[in-house]
């Protein structure tokens, strides 16, 4: 076992039952900030597509540009809490981050959105890591099981809650209010944590943060991001998407070789020579990845596909937080009782049950009966091993490094959703292509001279191009959305491999024992 076990841990501050709460409650909300916008933005993209003239890559970007910065920077943001005080870093991302929402309800065009959502992404990197961290130099080791178990709660709901908030701001207003909201939530969040919090940090740490390496991801991930990005364009060059993909592995390789030779390295190379850390941060990218691609992908087939407002999208999602605030918080302690490997295992099990129920609805289908049943049981298997795969990352290290193992796993999640939304375009339009070719044989020649004119991209938007009779506009629409339904399938079952995958790796790298410390 590495050193970084054996150190002693540091003294748990002595804190009233009240203080406490109200320490948890400075961390959801600060949290909340942003996980709601990891999500919110999702079911106002139609609209801003509409408002801003964005295209199709445009959109990734927008949700892409804030993966990739908060992906990037999260190692360095627990780092610099360990190092200069977790209170301190946490209300600076929190200022940041209201400050970005800012740049991005003031957007006039996907330019300047996509820079402003990088903004918070950065600043999220900080206030992220950092509102863990917290909690557990705050909690003691035998009660910060519910107490993670209760933040993971909060956390998973208002990351799901996200579409239902964003589809009634957009509906109601417009959506830039999708951004104004978080400054209210900030200010409270801000008295709050000025007025509980204790200042906690490792009193171990050395050397400045690890710039270098935090440029590194940030160039490599933006390379495999901006490929797989590419790969789902139909004009896209070849010899460009494989450049940065190549470009996207070398960086990474020498992120990882720097890391050994660095004084303050933004992922310790010990760090993952921690069995359960490591296995536990593996589950994370498959499971989240598979999370962070049904919540991109859902709002846009729920609204192009199946005619639903931005709102009634958003809604559908709502027996998810519900499922998850309802048994999160009790779910905490299945670690203490089982140990990791059952929650770990059964959680991603049922999460892939839920994603396969979710991909086999038809247009016209009622929403009780298809989708509902689907969003439940993806609810129920995430609240079955959310909480328990925080807790089981967190006590894996000792407490004077939660700062970097809470941003190690944070990152892991961030990486995750970052990849798999930009791997939706590569399955999505290959299958759309596919499934609208034999769906072209029959219809009048001048939708099929239309949809061969246009790119898949600009079909799949369900917009008839311009100059069709209403005849054939309307058999071709009807193909495009036949088709968009089995590339949204695709989709879904790919994604519940992830989750299926990941069930696997808890299997196999994951002791059943229970905890004993």
């Amino acid at each position: 076992m590495s050193d970084l076990t054996k150190s002693p841990p540091a003294a748990t501050p002595v804190l009233s039952r009240t203080r406490r709460g109200l320490v948890l409650a400075a961390t959801v909300l600060g949290s909340s900030l942003a996980f709601i916008d990891s999500t919110v933005v999702n079911v106002a993209l139609p609209a801003i597509q509409r408002d801003l003239l964005a295209s199709v890559a445009d959109l990734q970007w927008i949700a892409n540009g804030y993966l990739l910065m908060l992906a990037a920077v999260l190692l360095v943001g627990g780092a610099a809490g360990d190092r200069y005080g977790r209170k301190l870093v946490f209300m600076l991302g929190v200022t940041a981050f209201a400050l970005a929402s800012v740049g991005c309800a003031l957007s006039t065009d996907a330019d300047s959105l996509i820079v402003a959502r990088a903004a918070q992404g950065l600043a999220s990197a900080f206030l992220v890591p950092n509102s863990l961290a917290l909690l557990s130099a705050t909690y003691p080791r035998e009660t910060r099981g519910r107490a993670i178990g209760a933040w993971s709660a909060f956390a998973a709901m208002t990351t799901a809650f996200g579409p239902v908030l964003g589809g009634w701001l957009v509906d109601t207003t417009s959506w830039p209010a999708a951004f104004w909201i978080n400054l209210p939530i900030a200010g409270i969040c801000l008295a709050l944590a000025a007025f509980a919090i204790p200042e906690s940090r490792d009193a171990s740490a050395r050397g400045n943060p690890d710039v270098l390496g935090a440029i590194l991801v940030m160039l490599g991930l933006g390379a495999l991001t901006w490929a797989l990005i590419a790969l789902g364009e139909s004009q896209a060059d070849n010899r460009m998407i494989l450049g940065l993909a190549v470009s996207g592995v070398l960086l990474m390789a020498l992120f990882f070789w720097i890391e050994g030779r660095v004084q303050a390295p933004m992922l310790p190379p010990y760090l993952m020579k921690i069995k359960t850390f490591a296995s536990a941060n593996l589950l994370t990218l498959l499971l989240y990845g598979a999370l962070g691609g049904v919540l991109f992908i859902m709002p846009l087939g729920l609204i192009r596909v199946h005619g639903y407002s931005a709102s009634e999208a958003g809604a559908s999602f709502l027996p998810f937080p519900a499922v998850l605030f309802l048994l999160s918080r009790y779910s905490g302690a299945l670690v203490d009782n089982f140990g990791p490997r059952l929650p770990l295992v059964l959680g991603p099990f049922v999460t892939g049950i839920g994603l396969m129920l979710l991909a086999w609805p038809e247009t016209g289908t009622p929403y009780w009966s298809t989708y509902m049943p689907g969003i439940m049981v993806l609810g129920l298997g995430m609240a079955i091993c959310i909480a328990p795969l925080t807790t089981t990352v967190m006590n894996s290290v000792d407490d004077d490094h939660a700062g970097i193992a809470s941003a190690v796993n944070n990152a892991a999640s961030r990486v995750a959703g970052l990849l798999s939304v930009a791997a939706v375009g590569p399955i999505l339009v290959p299958v759309f292509m596919l499934a609208l070719e034999p769906r072209l044989m029959g219809l009048p020649d001048a939708a099929i001279a239309a949809a061969h004119a246009v790119g898949p991209e600009e079909l799949m938007d369900l917009i008839a191009p311009k100059g069709l009779a209403p005849d054939a506009a309307a058999a071709l629409m009807g193909a495009a959305r036949d088709a968009f339904v089995q590339a949204f399938r695709a989709v879904l079952l790919a994604l519940s491999g992830f989750a299926y995958l990941s069930a696997i790796v808890a299997w196999f790298t994951l002791g059943p024992e229970r905890k004993t410390g």
